[in-house]
């Protein structure tokens, strides 16, 4: 502790990191072994806006190469909790080539999977309809993730290793004062040496108030529906199902519930997003379209900010003129599956620690994600 102007009390740490989500949470516990650290998060509870809202599921069918090599990096710790469950990608006749394209994805990072034959993915889903499905693949070695616990287990080892996370501590003000960040949030004053930047759709306007240059973050709107399994149906062994293109997934919750999305990446300002009802329609219209699911009720739906920039790799490192500031932002819908490695590249930009070994040998660098590919 150490006294502000007015004689308030300033709590004074060697990194703040601002953001709760599991950005912000993964790279905090990996800092902790280090410094004193601590997250500040603006909502009553951490997770709660994109991180609290993602079906969570790692598969290799979403993002860039270094996106899924970030993933393949992962899978080992992901494991932890996380369990197997297959994923299905579909192509219609007009689409082999895109699952060509994922094919050589899976062979390119050693995955367990087969070519699967129409008739054998209907005998996974058997709701397929005939038409929807020319074609498939099916990874074997696929993790659906328990996002509350990855959540939980980060802010456990933070605790740990004395670490503080703060609820309810939205960020009012950042000002640089001599070799420190001071930040206002909450209606407490913080100061740390390192700012890290974890703010998830809100990260441009964190940037703003600590005077850096924004990395033009996008957040993009994605919307999930819950609905009722068929009467009698035990679903819960069907596989994580996508379209290689165009269309839709479709997962089981439990038994007797399934999840579905029709992929939307609606651009949307920072805000508590709520799934609005066209896309709650057209979600539904393309599971009915390409299945034989009837979708009488939707149960729940909602909707979550997936943040972007412009060639859609995450931005890791210090801000240009702003010594202290990292960026750990614009994960896109890749967040869960690509922490664990993403965490120890930001931790050690951060603290100038060496670039994580094996993700040198796998072809990824500091440049890969530095912001000053974006002017930043």
């Amino acid at each position: 502790m150490a006294k502000v102007a007015g004689g308030a009390m300033m709590q004074v740490a060697d990194v703040l990191v601002i953001g709760g989500g599991i950005a912000g949470l993964s790279v905090a516990a990996r800092m902790a072994a280090h410094a004193r650290v601590t997250v500040l998060e603006g909502e009553s509870a951490p997770g709660y806006h994109a991180s609290g809202r993602s079906v969570a599921f790692a598969h290799y069918g979403l993002g860039n190469v270094p996106v899924r090599t970030l993933t393949a990096l992962s899978m080992g710790e992901l494991a932890e909790h996380g369990s197997v469950h297959a994923a299905l990608h579909i192509a219609s006749a007009g689409e082999i080539a895109a699952l060509d394209a994922l094919e050589a994805v899976h062979r390119r990072y050693g995955c367990d999977y087969t070519r699967a034959s129409p008739e054998e993915a209907r005998a996974l889903l058997p709701a397929l309809r005939p038409e929807a499905c020319a074609a498939a693949l099916i990874d074997h070695g696929s993790l659906k993730l328990d996002t509350h616990a990855m959540l939980q287990a980060h802010a456990a080892s933070l605790k740990a290793q004395s670490g503080r996370l703060v609820t309810g501590g939205r960020v009012s003000g950042i000002r640089r004062e001599g070799d420190a960040w001071h930040v206002t949030a909450g209606g407490e004053t913080y100061a740390a040496a390192i700012l890290v930047n974890a703010a998830g759709a809100w990260a441009d306007e964190v940037a703003r108030l600590a005077g850096a240059a924004p990395i033009g973050i996008e957040p993009r709107r994605r919307t999930v529906i819950s609905f009722p399994a068929p009467e009698g149906e035990d679903v819960g062994r069907w596989p994580f199902t996508k379209t290689v293109g165009e269309g839709f997934y479709l997962l089981p919750e439990g038994r007797g519930q399934l999840l579905a999305s029709y992929m939307d990446e609606t651009p949307s300002d920072p805000c508590d997003a709520a799934a609005e009802e066209l896309d709650k329609a057209i979600a539904a219209d393309r599971v009915e379209q390409a299945t034989t699911l009837a979708i009488r009720r939707i149960s729940h739906a909602w909707a979550g900010l997936r943040s972007f920039v412009a060639d859609e790799l995450p931005v890791i490192g210090e801000a240009a003129g702003a010594p202290g500031f990292f960026w750990v932002a614009g994960q896109g819908g890749a967040g869960f599956q690509t922490a664990p490695a993403l965490s120890r590249i930001a931790a050690a930009a951060a603290l100038g620690l060496p670039f994580p070994a094996d993700a040198a040998t796998a072809g990824l660098s500091f440049e890969t994600f530095a912001p000053a590919r974006l002017g930043a």
